[in-house]
């Protein structure tokens, strides 16, 4: 990221090749984030390696419920990052550091509480999602470990997120790699090495998490945006971030429970078919790295057009990015049909598992054509003062698009879930992709010069089925340059 301040750099999107535009825009993003999912995919093979299909299983149900923590992890943060930014923006530093200071207590107080809630009651939750025997054993274990320092991860991603409220978006991301390298370190000693299977990798998530803690709260100290919170005034500063990072919650949490519901499924045709669900769900966030950072890419391109009014050039915007996921989903599905038995070896699967990564690889790997129309959708919808369109669609892909075609597919076994929630996904990524031309046809063909587009209630969402902090954190460090880019 350049040194030189945003007003100095000008609007360098409002002339030039669109397409150069996203395609170095994603290209940089498509890096961070794919050698942070990298990490978690070797660590499910090093899992897998044991011979075990109880871990393999219990790594999927304890990233169901873990995915519901993070999701409460980055609202939070991203209301802090966003009512922050805000004061910053003002000169109002005094007010930032004391808001910064009172949520980050509160952040610290209610992580505490989920994380315990969650290791009191995980034996109930998890026999919910259709876990039992070994597998159930070995997922209240790992959660036994993990969600006691849920604080560190969510109040180590706040800090965090003060800093690229500050513009040391550079820093945030040496976080977030620096946490990922240590995981990638830590995880075959203590897997393989030291024979500790899923503790180990339960251990290796606490020591990565603290040190997200521990570099997140120095990076923060050394911008002067922390003090020892002020008790009167944490109420009120808490209202004040709730009032964004409650929707944002409430935004980001489609995606985990809709991935619950089908968890819950899976588990009804044995540990195989859970397994193998959960190593496609790592396989997907690598391979599709480049969707993913196409949706944080494309909001600052879309915010400087609107900004210069050339709505034609929006448009070209949204027809450039699906060029891209169309291509994208081409080639990844070619790479993935030609490597899908190399992949089925790597991840150990037998039985439904290996059938329902050789059926993703062959077959329901198209689907994120139109996953990643509702992910470009979803930017535009952000950016043009449209936040609600995007929370009514992840909720739709997640109930409506989730819960009646994996209920059906259900009745012919496992693979039949599979297909029913690639099914779903067409759906609602085609009604979003089409509501989102209307909206800037809509938009271009009745905005006035003195018009001002409003996105104060910009609500980001994770589009990526997170199953770690690292990852969470790789993308909020895509998303929050969408919403600050929003803002400029």
């Amino acid at each position: 990221m350049s040194g030189k301040p945003a007003a100095a750099r000008g609007a360098c999107f409002v002339t030039g090749s669109i397409m150069r535009h996203v395609l170095v825009m994603a290209g940089t993003g498509t890096i961070g984030l794919m050698a942070v999912f990298a990490v978690d995919m070797l660590n499910m093979i090093y899992i897998a390696h044991l011979g075990n299909p109880a871990l393999t299983a219990a790594i999927g149900f304890a990233g169901a419920v873990g995915g519901i923590q993070i999701a409460v992890s980055i609202g939070m943060t991203i209301g802090l990052g966003a009512s922050v930014g805000r004061e910053i923006g003002c000169n109002r530093f005094d007010d930032a550091r004391r808001i910064a200071s009172s949520f980050l207590f509160t952040t610290f107080i209610i992580s505490l509480a989920l994380g315990f809630l969650t290791a009191i009651l995980a034996d109930p939750i998890l026999r919910l999602l259709g876990a039992s025997g070994d597998a159930l054993t070995e997922a209240v274990t790992y959660l036994h470990i993990v969600s006691p320092f849920f604080p560190t991860m969510a109040t180590g991603m706040a800090s965090a997120a003060l800093l690229r409220a500050v513009g040391d978006a550079k820093r945030s991301m040496n976080v977030t790699l620096a946490a990922a390298l240590l995981t990638a370190f830590l995880d075959p000693i203590l897997i393989l090495g030291l024979h500790e299977g899923l503790t180990g990798a339960a251990i290796s998530s606490v020591l990565s998490r603290t040190a997200v803690l521990i570099l997140g709260v120095r990076g923060a100290l050394s911008h002067g945006m922390l003090e020892w919170p002020r008790f009167a005034a944490v109420p009120r500063d808490t209202r004040r971030v709730g009032a964004i990072a409650l929707p944002a919650i409430m935004t980001n949490l489609a995606t985990p429970v809709g991935g619950a519901y089908v968890t819950e499924h899976m588990a009804r045709f044995g540990l195989d078919a859970v397994g193998g669900q959960t190593s496609v769900d790592r396989i997907v966030v690598v391979a599709f790295s480049f969707v993913f950072a196409l949706t944080g890419a494309v909001g600052p391109i879309i915010s400087q057009n609107v900004g210069a009014r050339q709505m034609h050039r929006v448009r070209e915007v949204l027809g450039s990015s699906l060029q891209l996921v169309g291509l994208c989903v081409v080639l990844t599905w070619i790479l993935l049909a030609l490597n899908q038995n190399l992949l089925v070896a790597g991840f150990h699967a037998h039985g439904d598992g290996a059938l329902l990564i050789h059926l993703f690889c062959s077959w329901t790997v198209s689907g994120y054509l139109f996953i990643g129309m509702l992910f470009v959708a979803n930017t535009v919808f952000n950016n043009l003062g449209h936040p609600l369109y995007s929370t009514l669609f992840n909720w739709g892909r997640a109930t409506l698009g989730t819960i009646p075609f994996v209920a059906y597919g259900a009745r012919f076994g496992a693979q039949g879930v599979q297909i029913g929630q690639a099914l779903g996904s067409v759906m609602f990524g085609a009604v979003a992709i089409f509501t989102a031309f209307r909206v800037v046809s809509r938009l271009a063909a009745h905005q006035r010069p003195e018009d001002e587009i409003d996105t104060s209630h910009f609500i980001p969402a994770a589009n990526v089925p997170t199953v770690s902090a690292d990852a969470a954190m790789a993308e909020l460090d895509e998303i929050e340059d969408a919403e600050l880019s929003s803002r400029a």
